[in-house]
């Protein structure tokens, strides 16, 4: 799932899951099991859409990474797996708590692969985008200033 993209589905799932909660958990109201059967579906349409700018992605990283990002990918796409399997029994009736079941467990699959995606972000700096240098000050009459690990210093 591509990093912008991704805020949405994750979001619909785990207020599809915490809907669950309060369905078993609550007051038992047929509201929150719609809820969470229809946050589940958006979730799914929003996890599509993030995977393909993410394959794309995938494609144009360098080969030491590649091992990370499948991984990465093969988790998400497990996740969307668990979910359309847990769509269909919802929309079958099914009336046990397995559905409830696949949510947690694809939630938790989802926390590894998060941690897999920041990972990829944070030591190998997939889809970091480095600022440009500063441009020096060059008016007449002004003070050049340099920047050197962060710090602001004025050249005489």
């Amino acid at each position: 799932m591509h990093p912008m993209l991704i805020t949405l589905p994750i979001g619909l799932w785990i207020f599809s899951l915490v809907s669950d909660l309060f369905y078993l958990f609550g007051n038992g109201s047929e509201n929150w099991r719609i809820v969470a059967y229809y946050t589940m579906a958006g979730g799914i349409v929003g996890a599509l859409l993030a995977a393909i700018p993410g394959f794309i992605d995938l494609l144009s990283l360098p080969k030491g990474v590649k091992r990370i990002t499948v991984t990465h990918m093969s988790i998400n796409l497990a996740v969307v797996l668990l979910y359309l399997i847990n769509f269909w029994m919802r929309s079958q009736g099914v009336e046990t708590t397995t559905p409830q079941w696949l949510s947690a467990i694809a939630i938790i699959a989802l926390a590894f692969s998060g941690w897999l995606g920041g990972r990829m972000v944070h030591v190998h700096g997939v889809a970091v985008v480095t600022p440009p240098e500063p441009v020096e000050n060059t008016l007449p009459g002004s003070v050049p200033v340099e920047r050197r690990h962060g710090e602001r210093r004025v050249s005489i």
